[in-house]
C-alpha cells in the first residue's frame, strides 16, 4: 500500500493484504483504539483463514491496543518503529502479548 493517509484507509485495505497462510490457524479478536483527529474505534477478526475488519468495538477482544491516530499511521508508514513507540508508551497493549508478535504485520512492522 502506499502511504497511508487515514486509519479508516489501513483497515479497509487490511483484508485484502493478508496472506490466508499467514492467518490460518488464528482464531481472535483485536480492537484498535485510536485516538484524536482520523481515530476510532476497529475491531479486527482473525477466523477460519481469513482477517475482516469492521468499526466498532469488541465484547472481549484477545488483544487491545491504544494509540494514538496518527502514531498508528507513522507506524503503518514505517516512520516509527512500532517497538519504539511501545516501549515509549505511544502504544499501548493489553491481552495476548504472543499474539500480538505474531500478528506484528498488522501493528505496522514490515
Amino acid at each position: 500500500m502506499a502511504q497511508a493517509t487515514s486509519a479508516q484507509q489501513v483497515f479497509e485495505a487490511m483484508p485484502g493484504r493478508v496472506n490466508p497462510d499467514y492467518v490460518k490457524g488464528i482464531n481472535a479478536k483485536l480492537q484498535f483504539n485510536l485516538s484524536g483527529d482520523g481515530g476510532g474505534q476497529w475491531v479486527v477478526t482473525i477466523a477460519d483463514g481469513q482477517l475482516t475488519t469492521e468499526q466498532g468495538t469488541a465484547p472481549n477482544p484477545n488483544v487491545t491496543v491504544s494509540a494514538s491516530a496518527s502514531d498508528y499511521l507513522a507506524i503503518i508508514n514505517s516512520e516509527l518503529n512500532a517497538m519504539n513507540a511501545f516501549m515509549q508508551g505511544k502504544v499501548k497493549v493489553v491481552g495476548d502479548m504472543a499474539l500480538v508478535m505474531k500478528l506484528q504485520s498488522l501493528f505496522g512492522s514490515r
